[in-house]
């Protein structure tokens, strides 16, 4: 027996053959289509503001980028922007698209409206977001609605009284009080129908940035 072993000849790995572009490229495309609308789908997405109702913490036409995860694992907290689908008092009015509001009312609060004052269990709401109400309106904005225009009858209005918000439900608003169709006209928010949380700005580029990041509010105490 000898003191070295007979080797065989060391063989090469093969290379993967490599497919052609025209396979490869569909592949590709396919690939990064399913991973952009599982993102979209589970985890965060893009929506634009369409209309003055959150002046003047949101633009017309700003872009943002909506958090789709968070609330798996949290509520949402009073203070928070938030994208939802039509409720059922909204599909019956034919609304299809979705709306985005500020969360005022938290499940189980009392929430009352006064001379355009939020009332949280019986406690003023320090709402420093609102725009003022004596503000010069921009001529390029839509012209400012009353109350009276955006709930066309306020005796029938959601918050013509006092109201106990529902458990799983949440009473929100726009910020441009003036020009807003929100829960004072048509009712709450079920948990179920909220999309996401407003988190990022990223257009227009000099406005660009995380929404609140220092709360401009002071939740009721």
């Amino acid at each position: 027996m000898t003191d070295v072993q007979n080797q065989e000849p060391e063989k090469k790995p093969q290379q993967p053959d490599e497919s052609p572009w025209w396979v490869e490229g569909p592949k590709t495309i396919i690939l990064s289509l399913f991973l952009a609308l599982g993102i979209r789908t589970f985890v965060a997405e893009a929506r634009y503001i369409p209309s003055g109702s959150m002046l003047p913490t949101l633009q017309i036409n700003d872009r943002l980028i909506v958090d789709k995860v968070s609330y798996k694992f949290k509520d949402p907290k009073r203070g928070d922007i938030v994208v939802f689908a039509p409720t059922a008092a909204l599909e019956k009015q034919n609304f299809h698209d979705a709306f985005i509001k500020r969360v005022v009312g938290l499940p189980g609060d009392k929430v009352e409206l006064k001379e355009g004052k939020v009332y949280i269990n019986d406690k003023p709401l320090t709402e420093n977001y609102v725009r003022d109400p004596d503000r010069p309106d921009d001529p390029a904005q839509p012209k400012p609605l009353t109350l009276v225009n955006v709930c066309p009858s306020l005796q029938q209005s959601y918050l013509s009284k006092k109201v106990t918000v529902p458990a799983g439900s949440y009473l929100v608003l726009g910020d441009n009080r003036k020009n807003s169709y929100d829960s004072r006209c048509w009712g709450i928010v079920p948990r179920e129908k909220i999309i996401g949380r407003a988190m990022v700005r990223f257009w227009p580029l000099n406005h660009m940035g995380k929404l609140d990041e220092q709360p401009p509010y002071e939740t009721a105490k």
